[in-house]
């Protein structure tokens, strides 16, 4: 399926530009004036949808007619960190059993409901 995908990039594709993780994005040459413009992407390395940046995501998605200008990371923001899900390094809540340690002790800040 890989194979085919790089195959209708070389004959159908226009590399718009690249992103910082060396994704690059395309869109078709040629296409019907009823239809909208085709665009896609081809990952570098493994494919993962959350290592497309905003900028190219809003394009991608037909928000924008340009990509924008790279975004740079605003103070709160975090840098991409890949899905972690089936890993070892998967986030498990306190008091999961696979988690190693005990529960964590309540608070008592939690008051039960009781009808009237």
């Amino acid at each position: 399926m890989m194979l085919l995908t790089h195959i209708f990039t070389w004959f159908m594709g226009e590399l718009v530009g690249m992103d910082s993780y060396g994704n690059r994005y395309y869109r078709n040459v040629a296409r019907a004036s009823d239809r909208r413009e085709r665009r896609w992407v081809l990952y570098k390395g493994l494919p993962e949808a959350s290592k497309v940046p905003p900028e190219w995501h809003i394009w991608l998605h037909h928000t924008a007619d340009a990509p924008l200008v790279t975004m740079e990371l605003r103070p709160w923001q975090k840098e991409h960190m890949p899905n972690l899900t089936g890993t070892q390094n998967r986030y498990l809540p306190s008091g999961h059993d696979r988690r190693r340690g005990l529960p964590v002790k309540s608070t008592g800040a939690y008051e039960a409901w009781h009808p009237e």
